[in-house]
């Protein structure tokens, strides 16, 4: 609420700056549309055009989170002025409005409250506070639908003169790209330090059982105790055989290349210490790398509920949107976990790199539900 709130807040401020800069550009539009008779002033009447335009630019950026391309002329810029200083100057009637409306709903309230009609000229009537506090919301209404028309043509007016040209788009996408390549190499790093950790603190810490039980079984002189070191060695084996299969399925399941998602996700299933219901939904293969890329989201939203959340039960749903492969993981654990945290950030970037969409809906007291949303046309 209070993020609702402060963006609300913002907008308004943006509003309010922009219905005073509007006079400032109807005085310039007066101005400067007479000087442009004159050739020798255009070019200085057309960089003013600019830089009121500019100002303008940066206030929806800052103010609303629009952003619109800069490489635009100043003959361009002027003819945006024009109906731009026509919505500021509405915009600038309407906080008016607000304003004479809330000075009067002052005075109609201390009236009513000392027993007085509005107007002041007869005693009150029962109906005239139900009255007034309809027509009192009514206009409330009205001033804030006023005040979001106003915002809403502002920054279409901006796109429509000023829109991504195809220049700031190629720009926007290098940066996403070059983002992306670095949360994907941040991301393999990350896999590779949890595979070296899963290792380490699994398979190896076997082996070195296994190693310490078999040096055990071949020191020792009693024929019986030797073959019960021998037998504990042999399940000690049997367990860092699963340790290793376990690894090597989280670094990448074979099952993918072979069978395809379905089979890799009930594996999946299968392997969980709590219940999973599965539900797939493909009529076509995706591309390899979108599969990939699902049942790691599956795999690791997975591990962290067994780990983190104390559930009872997982779904596992994925299908086609269109063209785009949806894929949704819903536990019933204890809710609370973030997307900056954990695996979950490696997820996201993974998801990213790919061009998809990657959230985290997981409010305390649960339920919790990752979702990634893939392009595969």
């Amino acid at each position: 609420m209070r993020r609702y709130l402060r963006k609300m807040l913002r907008g308004t401020l943006g509003l309010a700056i922009g219905a005073t800069t509007a006079v400032a550009e109807f005085f310039y539009l007066l101005f400067g549309g007479i000087a442009l008779v004159v050739p020798a002033l255009r070019a200085p009447v057309f960089s003013g055009a600019r830089a009121l335009s500019e100002m303008e630019r940066q206030r929806l950026e800052k103010y609303f989170g629009v952003e619109n391309a800069t490489d635009y002329t100043g003959r361009r810029a002027m003819a945006y002025l024009v109906p731009r200083c026509v919505i500021g100057l509405l915009t600038a009637a309407i906080f008016g409005l607000i304003l004479l409306g809330a000075g009067s709903g002052l005075i109609i309230g201390y009236q009513l409250l000392d027993g007085r009609s509005p107007g002041g000229d007869a005693p009150a009537d029962w109906y005239d506070p139900v009255t007034t506090s309809l027509f009192g919301a009514l206009l409330v209404f009205l001033s804030l639908q006023g005040l979001l028309g106003a915002a809403t043509l502002d920054q279409k007016l901006a796109m429509s003169f000023f829109g991504p040209s195809k220049k700031e788009q190629l720009r926007r996408r290098v940066s996403e790209l070059a983002t992306s390549r670095a949360e994907v190499v941040e991301a393999v790093n990350g896999e590779r330090r949890r595979i070296e950790r899963d290792l380490h603190d699994g398979v190896q810490q076997r082996l070195v059982a296994l190693g310490m039980l078999l040096g055990r079984a071949r020191r020792a002189g009693d024929p019986g105790h030797a073959s019960e070191l021998l037998r504990q060695a042999h399940e000690e084996s049997q367990r860092a055989l699963e340790d290793l299969r376990e690894v090597s399925w989280r670094v990448y399941p074979i099952a993918l290349d072979s069978d395809g998602l379905h089979p890799a996700l009930e594996a999946l299933a299968e392997r969980s210490g709590v219940p999973v219901h599965l539900r797939v939904d493909l009529p076509e293969r995706p591309p390899a790398a979108i599969e990939t890329v699902v049942y790691f989201v599956a795999s690791e939203a997975v591990t962290n509920t067994i780990k983190h959340a104390a559930a009872t039960r997982i779904d596992i749903e994925a299908e086609r949107d269109g063209d785009r492969v949806r894929v949704r993981i819903t536990d019933d654990g204890t809710g609370g976990a973030r997307e900056s945290g954990g695996g979950l950030s490696g997820l996201a970037m993974r998801v990213a790199a790919a061009d998809g969409e990657f959230t985290v809906d997981s409010p305390l007291g649960g339920p919790t539900v990752v979702t990634a949303v893939l392009p595969c046309g």
